[in-house]
Parts: C-alpha cells; structure tokens; sequence
C-alpha cells in the first residue's frame, strides 16, 4: 500500500518546532509508541490515550524547562508536558500511512478522537486536497470535547470548517494552505452554506416541508387462494356450467 506524500516538510510533518522538539524527547513517544508497529495496534492506543486534541496538557504549557529528576518525565521541557495526541499525531506520520488506512481513521465508529488524530492527520499533511477528505464530514454533528481538561465540545463538522478557514488551534498553528488552494476552499463553503446543527437542520424540515398528502385510500388485503378453496372455486364454477 502507497503512502499518502507530506505536502511541505516531511521530516517534521509541519509541526512546530518547539511541539516537535518535546513529542521527540519523550518517554512516551521513545519507549512505548516506538513498540507500536501495527496499524490496528496504533487505533487502540488512540482510543485508550487521547481524550483531547490540544498540543499540551492542562495546566504544563508556561512551566519553564527542568533538568534532573524532572527530566525524564514524559514531554517536559520548554513548551510544558507534550499530549498524548500529539506524540500519537507524529507517531502515524512515522508509520507512512496509505489513502485507505486514513479513510479507515476518520470514518471509525468506536471514537470521535480515533476521527479527529486521521483528520489532523490530514490537516498538517495534505494541504492541496484537504476539501476532498473533508467535504463529506463537514455537517457532521458528533460531538467531541477538545480542551485539555474538558469543557470545548464542538461537533466534528464544525471543527473541520475551522481548520479549513483557520491556522490557530489553542496554542500551535497550522501549516498554511496554499494561497490558490484556500480560495478554491472559501468559495466552496460560502456555495455550501453554514454549518446547521441538528436542531436548526430539523427546524428547517418542518419550515419547508410541504403540505402533506392525503392518507391514501385503504387496499384490501389479497392472501394467496388455498388449495382446498381452489378445488371449491372449481367445482362450484362446473356446478354453474352444468345448470346453464
């Protein structure tokens, strides 16, 4: 299976570097996702890991870098303590992902976080064709919350609308579309229309649903003719022949 080619810098995927720097140094992403080789293995440490999509814990990222004993703790350094979802971002780039197994991420139906690690995936890779994964997924509305800590629950569709319109996400940016690319993005989601919740999408149902048709007439209810009551229906027509 081809690998999807990074559009820009593929050694370091676009990613920041001070971001890179701290998903490289650490412990987890040097000692556990380095045992990870296995697409199907890589889904279930998202599932098990991720429960957010910022690029730092909560509460780590103004911390200053620490040497010693603190230097050994997963992601810390001059950013603050790296995500898991970061260091799971990276780790799919180093394992060369094809077309099908990112389609596979980002339609999965065990997690919003499984869909949203294939379409940041996306996000920082393919830049020249980013409308032709997201378009589909853009009016999606299963929610996914994601703060570090919780408390940002935003629907999958409307999170995609951003990244297409938008470089910054909490405290990193995304790699820019190309200036032709972007245009081509922007007149297509003005031709789209906005982003219609569930409640606005149903709302909208009922304000131009036409009149509804009248019930249609009750049909009888034709059974299949038994066996005997054909011999029946026969004999009483040879009856009826008879007397004529």
């Amino acid at each position: 299976m081809s690998s999807l080619a990074c559009v820009g810098n593929d050694k370091t995927m676009n990613i920041n570097p001070l971001i890179l720097t701290n998903i490289q140094s650490s412990l987890y992403f040097k000692n556990t996702l380095v045992e990870i080789t296995s697409y199907g293995d890589i889904i279930d440490e998202i599932y098990n890991r991720v429960s957010h999509l910022e690029p730092w814990e909560k509460g780590t990222r103004h911390q200053g870098g620490q040497t010693g004993m603190c230097g050994g703790v997963r992601g810390v350094g001059s950013g603050g303590i790296i995500s898991s979802s970061f260091c799971l971002l990276y780790k799919l780039h180093t394992m060369r992902l094809g077309g099908r197994q990112l389609h596979g991420l980002i339609t999965h139906r065990d997690s919003p976080y499984i869909r949203a690690m294939g379409f940041m995936y996306l996000r920082f890779t393919q830049l020249k064709t980013l409308w032709g994964w997201f378009e589909p997924f853009l009016n999606d509305h299963q929610p996914i919350d994601v703060k570090a800590g919780g408390g940002h629950v935003i629907s999958i569709g409307e999170m995609l609308r951003l990244w297409l319109t938008k470089l910054d996400w909490f405290e990193t940016i995304f790699p820019r579309i190309p200036v032709p690319v972007h245009k081509e993005i922007d007149a297509k989601l003005r031709e789209l229309g906005p982003y219609k919740s569930p409640v606005e999408e149903k709302g909208r149902e009922r304000s131009y649903s036409p009149s509804p048709s009248p019930p249609p007439r009750r049909r009888r209810h034709h059974r299949r003719e038994t066996s005997y009551e054909r011999r029946l229906r026969k004999e009483h027509e040879r009856m009826r022949r008879r007397r004529r």
